[in-house]
């Protein structure tokens, strides 16, 4: 794959899961804010563009053993991992980041109110608009990108959708990816980055490796979304 500094890092990282490595490495966002050229991202993080185009060329010349090209793959098996990978993990995580908060503020609430009471808040909110993203799309976009899919498959016209065109829901979930992710990165600069206090004790190191770990499962989770599953069914449904 020949990479450019015009191309976006979303288009990069849509190609190989070795470019999102390499751009998690550099703490370059490639979901939420991945439409952005290589040239301009490098500028911003004070990165040499060839140096970064080499690390690409690099990482995206050998697949790694969990790489899948989901590109080609199906809408549907894509979907299957997204909802059986990623909405497991939220559905598994999201309570029990919700239990740490709450035994850490009644542990550490009264020293570290400042920083933990609004990360709370922020959590709360997040998760409950995470919750019911899920339902959408498991309820509602998905089947419907399903349906597309089978019939363009048997070369049958589209379904009609009861919200006109697919890019209406589509532009609805990205807005709630921006909001999720705006959620994680306010959480992580009130935490420091994540940096514990000396006195934190057990729980206070889980609830943080918790959602170090959210963090970095929904930027691939997005990712899938927002730069390959949903221009995938946008351009299925102009006929391109």
């Amino acid at each position: 794959m020949t990479i450019t500094e015009q191309q976006t890092v979303a288009e990069v990282a849509a190609q190989s899961l070795g470019a999102v490595r390499t751009f998690e490495k550099h703490g370059i966002d490639y979901c939420c804010g991945g439409k952005r050229p290589l040239e301009e991202v490098c500028r911003e993080k004070g990165l040499a563009t060839g140096q970064l185009l080499a690390e690409l060329a690099s990482a995206t010349s050998v697949a790694g053993e969990q790489d899948k090209d989901w590109q080609s793959a199906s809408m549907r098996s894509l979907i299957g991992h997204i909802v059986q990978t990623h909405h497991a993990y939220l559905k598994r995580e999201l309570p029990a980041l919700t239990e740490r908060f709450r035994k850490v503020v009644f542990a550490h609430g009264e020293r570290d109110g400042a920083v933990l009471l609004p990360m709370e808040g922020i959590f709360a909110d997040m998760r409950e608009e995470l919750e019911a993203h899920m339902y959408k799309e498991e309820f509602i976009l998905f089947p419907m990108i399903g349906r597309y899919e089978a019939a363009a498959e048997a070369g049958a016209p589209l379904p009609m959708a009861p919200f006109g065109s697919i890019a209406n829901p589509i532009r609805m979930m990205e807005r709630e990816h921006d909001s999720a992710g705006g959620g994680l990165a306010r959480i992580r600069e009130l935490s420091g980055g994540f940096e514990l206090p000396a006195h934190a004790c057990g729980a206070y190191r889980a609830l943080y490796q918790g959602l170090q770990e959210l963090e970095a499962d929904l930027h691939v989770h997005i990712h899938l979304e927002n730069n390959i599953l949903f221009p995938r069914v946008i351009r299925l449904e102009a006929g391109r």
